[in-house]
């Protein structure tokens, strides 16, 4: 199994120091939420683009994909949103999307992670098929650029916490099965699957492994791997019986105390369970 890494798990740490830190640890990969850039996405610079490439190069890291794809950095005005009635709030929304797909694969990264709960959610007053098929009209306007890009968009399922809309893994599937592309997927979060599922994470797992594409490591008590009351051997038992190849790749929601020691006690334990 491989595993990566979100950046953001460093904070405010430069992408130098977060790959010379990963590498050093023992990771494979690391996984870029672009609002840590500095910029939005559609802004970076040829340059600034190659550099982020040649450092993670340098520290022998794959750029496996991006995540928090709708996030933009403090202090942009954010107005994303997939399926909102506006059309033209739509549409800025999905020409920015492209540009992400386009830098993903510049990277040569093959995985997006769409969760960004905010750009998502549905107002009273709105009705869930009309949600529903503006987000299969959303997603089905990018499909092409990610097939000829050769990046896969892997949606991700959140709990009521989070979002109001594609709640379970059975959401994630339907959207899929509607827009009815290889590369729009599932991806899958056991701090989700915990708080989200109606059966343990390594039963959503293997239910819907036709869909799964991606997977984060971490526990409902927003930490890292390990460091919580989840057990992974019945989630590695799983992951190895379906067959899957993909990263996986820690993200947490509590940086304390530090990047470094997250980390680190996050690949231990990943590495002594699979």
């Amino acid at each position: 199994m491989k595993f990566a890494i979100c950046n953001e798990t460093w904070r405010d740490a430069s992408f130098q120091t977060v790959c010379e830190s990963a590498a050093r640890l023992g990771y494979d990969g690391v996984e870029i939420a672009p609002f840590t850039l500095g910029k939005p996405a559609d802004q970076l610079t040829a340059a600034e683009r190659g550099e982020i490439k040649a450092i993670a190069k340098g520290h022998g890291l794959d750029i496996i994909g991006l995540h928090w794809l709708l996030v933009l950095p403090k202090g942009v005005e954010n107005d994303l949103h997939i399926n909102c009635p506006g059309a033209a709030r739509r549409q800025k929304t999905q020409d920015y999307y492209k540009e992400l797909i386009r830098l993903c694969a510049e990277w040569g990264g093959k995985v997006m992670v769409h969760g960004s709960p905010g750009a998502r959610n549905w107002t009273e007053g709105d009705r869930y098929y009309d949600v529903f098929q503006r987000t299969v009209d959303f997603f089905g306007g990018c499909v092409s650029l990610a097939e000829e890009c050769g990046v896969t968009i892997c949606f991700e399922p959140l709990t009521h916490a989070e979002t109001n809309f594609i709640n379970r893994a059975q959401d994630g599937a339907e959207l899929i099965e509607a827009v009815g592309s290889p590369n729009l997927m599932l991806h899958l979060d056991v701090k989700a699957m915990c708080g989200g599922e109606y059966a343990p994470p390594e039963e959503v797992l293997k239910k819907y492994s036709r869909y799964v594409r991606h997977v984060h490591a971490n526990d409902p008590n927003k930490r890292g791997p390990g460091q919580g009351g989840v057990r992974y051997e019945p989630i590695v038992d799983a992951l190895n019986e379906i067959g899957y190849d993909g990263y996986v790749s820690v993200e947490v929601f509590d940086y304390a105390p530090d990047g470094e020691t997250i980390a680190r006690q996050s690949i231990e334990y990943l590495k002594r369970v699979f």
